[in-house]
């Protein structure tokens, strides 16, 4: 068992150190105090914290780089603060600010700031200072603030320390004009790529923790606002300066997250999403208003963020020239009324209803029906998902495998069809004076009805451009209904069909396949 990390006392009095054995560490301090270390819980909170420094930069990532991170975990965070620190006052107002914030929060914090994650690493972890280390690196002095540090702080293995240390290496300056031949024969490149990357002779990239977006808004408070009518008028300035990013870009909002920093260092997330692209104030607006009812503002917010993480093309429209309806003199309309006749973008208000619908469902939970350019009544409807999930890449979920690419962008009027359609037709006995006339009587699901009322046939053919094997109706190539729209002495409506492959008008080749209301 090894030490994954140890306080100020027992590091200060004993020289123990993150990594050492556990049996060493009691030999050097017999009363140590010992806690199982949790890291799944450890990498919980930091990421809770990582969350939280998301109120100085959208650019925050783990750091796992260092060798003291024994329990394979991240012990640290790496903050990309390029083109942010003028908005706290420069870069050591910024960093001060962290300092502050952090230790009120109760943690114990080191923290440097340099051209290089190495050398801010480096300095934070082994600079001056037992408590803080409040050390800001002025570009071209890199060489001279690492130059007394361990080796250690080059984050390279014990291992290479200790193969370092017997060469009579202890500082990082000895390292600055060595051969790197030699120490590359006999360490490899681990040694020198670090030292590279701690100088900046070599580029070390960082990847945040969450995908770093174009369109992003935010509100910082001087005092912590708590009320919903705050919390709301600063959510829809947000919206409102998000939807000009978004129309300058003629892009469209699918998935948006607003991100509430509590005073207490917690932060709250409210996600929504869109079944097509929107950038409406408005409409956003009503979105966000339920999940802000149950939002935890007890401790007040310092800022707020509303970030669009998923966007799509979105193409100016133009509006029609009718923008309410006709009233009389006498009539007054208020202002949800005038919203509920006044279309948004795109006309769209089935997508709005989804959205709307999916606030309280789940998008996921959304389902709808799509026609498509088909004559065959089974394969003319499909349902799928009301709303395509994916990212831009990913197929829609409306695009069901062997149904045409082409969706029908309204209902033909000219056909009526059932309110019910079965999913596979049903045989019925059915007894008709002749071959091509309706039925007469029949029987369904062992109850006989008497047909009091008949229209049709409308005929319907197997769909032609089909390959052999795949275009017949009942089983059979070739095959073609007539369909019949019958009421019984009940009131009671059917829609029949006669397969007329069927010679003969008895009781054979009827079909049941769907229901009137």
């Amino acid at each position: 068992m090894r030490v994954a990390a140890v306080n100020q006392v027992a590091e200060a009095s004993a020289g123990i150190m993150p990594g050492m054995r556990l049996a060493d560490a009691r030999a050097r301090l017999p009363g140590l105090c010992v806690v199982s270390a949790e890291g799944g819980e450890d990498m919980t909170a930091l990421a809770a914290l990582g969350d939280w420094c998301g109120h100085w930069t959208p650019w925050v990532s783990l750091d796992a780089t260092g060798p003291d991170s024994v329990l394979g975990v991240s012990h640290g965070l790496w903050l990309d603060i390029t083109g942010c620190a003028h908005l706290f006052g420069g870069e050591v107002a910024l960093l001060n600010d962290v300092l502050c914030r952090l230790t009120h929060f109760g943690f114990t914090v080191r923290a440097a700031l340099a051209d290089t994650p190495g050398a801010a690493w480096a300095v934070a972890h082994y600079g001056a200072g037992k408590q803080e280390c409040e050390q800001v690196i002025a570009p071209g002095h890199t060489h001279a603030a690492l130059a007394m540090l361990p080796l250690r702080a080059l984050r390279i293995s014990p291992v290479e320390v200790d193969g370092l240390e017997r060469l009579g290496f202890r500082a990082i300056s000895d390292l600055y004009g060595i051969p790197r031949g030699a120490l590359a024969r006999r360490f490899g490149d681990g040694v020198m790529r670090r030292l590279d990357q701690a100088l900046g002779h070599e580029d070390e990239p960082l990847s945040p923790r969450r995908p770093v977006t174009l369109h992003r808004a935010r509100r910082d408070f001087s005092e912590p606002i708590a009320s919903r009518e705050a919390i709301a008028a600063a959510v829809h300035l947000l919206l409102n300066e998000l939807a000009g990013m978004l129309e300058a870009d003629e892009q469209g909002a699918r998935w948006l997250e607003l991100n509430f920093y509590r005073g207490d260092g917690k932060v709250e997330h409210i996600k929504v999403g869109t079944s097509a692209p929107v950038r409406t104030p408005s409409h956003l607006m009503r979105l966000f208003a339920e999940p802000l009812d149950v939002l935890d503002a007890s401790f007040g917010f310092d800022s707020v963020e509303l970030v669009v993480s998923f966007s799509q093309p979105l193409a100016p429209t133009q509006l029609s020239l009718q923008t309410q309806p006709a009233t009389t003199a006498s009539s007054v309309i208020d202002t949800e009324v005038q919203e509920f006749f006044i279309p948004e973008e795109g006309g769209n208000e089935v997508a709005q209803l989804i959205d709307r619908l999916g606030q309280r469902l789940g998008l996921a939970n959304i389902y709808r029906v799509v026609l498509f350019p088909s004559h065959v009544p089974e394969r003319a409807m499909v349902s799928g998902l009301a709303v395509d999930l994916g990212e831009a890449a990913k197929p829609s979920a409306l695009d069901i495998p062997g149904t045409p690419a082409t969706q029908l962008s309204h209902w033909p009027a000219a056909k009526q069809r059932p309110l019910l359609l079965l999913p596979r037709p049903e045989a019925i006995e059915a007894v008709a004076m002749l071959p091509d006339a309706p039925p007469m009587m029949f029987r369904w699901r062992c109850m006989a009805y008497r047909v009091t009322k008949a229209e049709g046939p409308e005929r319907i053919a197997a769909e032609w451009w089909h390959e052999e094997g795949t275009a017949s109706l009942n089983g059979d190539a070739g095959s073609i209904r007539d369909y019949y729209r019958v009421e019984d002495d009940r009131g009671r409506r059917f829609w029949l069909y006669r397969d007329v492959a069927c010679c003969s008008h008895n009781s054979l080749g009827w079909w049941l396949h769907g229901l009137f209301g």
